[in-house]
């Protein structure tokens, strides 16, 4: 099956509702539609993880993030300078999205990924995708996909096997609401140059 077909797939199972996992451009994730309560209530059931931790969605472009967060101009001088990359923007959330992927502030995490077949599924949806990494909760994120089909195969609807993710380092989150940035989690951009981005 050609990579086409298998993203053509993937898709189908997101609108149904159901739970598939991909390589984002730093580890393996698990997507699902964050608006549709069914999906969000199966995506905490396959990671056996309770509800009040937020999930951070990717985009296919920053167009669609803007359909997911209110971009302010340090924010979307951000999304300029970073995207596509791995740098997570905290915004104030928009209408649409089940609560249980906000944060309890309404807030939600969003980043454009470097990753071709991250940004094609989200475009396919037409919206917003979840990317928390392809475990259970309290075991280490992999960039392996047979690591994924031994650890949770059985529990998602559809992987994604494009070959190992890249790796690394996670996205660094940055929270840049209110016209003003703080680090949230270090990771791959280095957050001096954040700062220096932003003078």
């Amino acid at each position: 099956m050609t990579r086409s077909r298998d993203i053509a797939r993937a898709v189908a199972v997101l609108q149904r509702g159901g739970v598939v996992a991909y390589a984002t451009d730093t580890l393996y994730g698990l997507a699902v539609d964050p608006r549709s309560a069914e999906a969000v209530g199966r995506l905490f059931a396959v990671k056996r993880r309770e509800p009040g931790h937020p999930v951070p969605l990717i985009a296919a472009d920053v167009e669609q993030a803007a359909r997911a967060g209110m971009f302010d101009e340090t924010a979307a001088r951000l999304a300029r300078e970073y995207w596509p990359g791995p740098l997570s923007l905290i915004l104030d959330g928009l209408p649409g999205i089940h609560t249980d992927v906000l944060a309890t502030d309404g807030s939600v995490a969003v980043r454009v990924p470097a990753s071709d077949v991250a940004r094609e599924l989200a475009l396919g949806l037409g919206f917003c995708i979840t990317s928390t990494s392809a475990n259970l909760s309290g075991r280490s994120a992999t960039a392996s996909p047979d690591e994924v089909a031994s650890g949770i195969g059985d529990r998602i609807d559809f992987l994604l096997d494009t070959g190992p993710a890249q790796g690394g380092l996670p996205s660094t989150i940055v929270d840049a609401r209110a016209g003003h940035v703080r680090l949230v989690r270090a990771g791959a951009i280095d957050w001096d140059r954040v700062l220096r981005s932003l003078q």
